[in-house]
C-alpha cells in the first residue's frame, strides 16, 4: 500500500520506519530533506490547500495526519490543527482517488479538567483552555471528510527525543505542583504501533470506530510518577511550593478499553516500562 505521512516530524517518522517494510511511506512536510531512507519525500505543506490538492493528485491507500503546533499559544494551535482539517476537507473532496483510510491525530486535551474523573471517547469535553478547543474543532472538519476517517486521541506522548521531563529528574531541577494530579501517557512507539493496529484492521476487513483514546493502562498521580523515577534514578526532588496557573492543574483518567478490545497491545503498557526502556537508553 502507499502511505502519505502528512506533517512527518518525530512521530510521523517514527510511524513511517515502522510500516516500510511492508509499504511505500511517502513523508510530507516543508523540509523533506531531513527525512530518512526508505521514506519517499513530498515537499508540501499540509496546512496549505493549493499543496495539499497538488499531493492529492497521487492516489494513497492511506493517510496519517500528525501536525505539531510551532508554539503553545491560540494562533498556533489554529495555524495547524484547524489549518490543516480545512485544507484536507477541501483537498479530499475535490481528489479523483481519495484514500481509503485518513487517520487525524489528536489529544486528550479536548477532554479538559475533570477532577481526576475517568474519561471515555463517550465522555464530553468540559472547561477546556484555547487547544482543546482548536482540537475539537478540527476534528468536526474532520468528521465531514468524504473519505473513511479515524480521531486519535492520544495523552501525554514520551519516548526517544522526548526526555526533557526525565532529563529535569536526573538533574534534581524539577519540583513537584500537585502531588495528586492524575496523568496519562504514552510512549511514542505505542504512538506509531497504534497506527499501524488500526490500519491493519481496516485493510483485514475488519470494523474501526470513528474515536479512540490512546493512552497506556495505567494512569498515575504525579506523586507516583515523580516518587518512582526518583528512586530509579537515585535522586530527589523538590516538594509542593506555592501555587501554579490552573492549566496546570487539568486532572483526569484516560479509559483505553475501546482500543484494547479492538486488540491492540501496548509494548509499555505503564510508564515503569517506558521509562525503564528510556533510563537503559542514557
Amino acid at each position: 500500500m502507499k502511505i502519505l505521512m502528512a506533517g512527518c516530524g518525530d512521530l510521523g517518522k517514527r510511524t513511517a520506519l515502522m510500516l516500510a517494510p511492508e509499504h511505500t511511506c511517502f513523508g510530507l512536510n516543508r523540509r523533506p530533506s531531513q527525512l530518512p531512507s526508505p521514506i519517499v519525500s513530498i515537499s508540501a505543506d499540509v496546512t496549505n490547500v493549493l499543496d495539499m490538492k497538488r499531493v492529492l493528485e497521487e492516489p494513497f491507500d492511506v493517510i496519517i495526519v500528525t501536525v505539531t503546533p510551532s508554539a503553545f499559544c491560540q494562533s498556533a494551535y489554529r495555524e495547524s490543527y484547524v489549518a490543516a482539517a480545512e485544507a484536507l476537507k477541501s483537498a479530499v473532496s475535490l481528489a479523483n482517488h481519495p484514500p481509503k483510510l485518513l487517520i487525524w491525530t489528536s489529544s486528550t486535551r479536548v477532554y479538559g479538567d475533570h477532577g481526576g474523573a475517568w474519561v471515555n471517547e463517550d465522555s464530553c469535553p468540559f472547561d477546556q483552555d484555547f487547544a482543546g478547543k482548536s482540537l475539537l474543532e478540527a476534528e468536526l472538519l474532520i468528521s465531514q471528510l468524504s473519505c473513511r476517517y479515524v480521531v486519535v486521541r492520544f495523552s501525554g506522548i514520551y519516548g526517544p527525543g522526548r526526555k526533557s521531563f526525565l532529563n529535569k529528574m536526573r538533574s534534581g531541577d524539577v519540583r513537584i505542583q500537585f502531588p495528586e494530579k492524575w496523568t496519562n501517557r504514552i510512549h511514542s512507539d505505542d504512538c506509531a504501533a497504534v497506527f499501524s493496529h488500526l490500519i491493519k484492521r481496516y485493510f483485514g476487513g475488519e470494523s474501526l470506530d470513528p474515536l479512540y483514546i490512546a493512552s497506556d493502562c495505567e494512569p498515575v498521580t504525579q506523586k507516583v510518577v515523580y516518587e518512582w523515577l526518583a528512586k530509579e534514578l537515585g535522586v530527589d526532588f523538590q516538594r509542593p511550593q506555592g501555587s501554579v496557573a490552573k492549566e496546570y492543574k487539568i486532572s483526569r483518567r484516560c479509559n483505553n478499553d475501546r482500543l484494547l478490545k479492538s486488540g491492540f497491545c501496548f509494548n509499555y503498557p505503564t510508564f515503569r516500562d517506558g521509562y525503564r526502556a528510556l533510563i537503559r537508553e542514557t
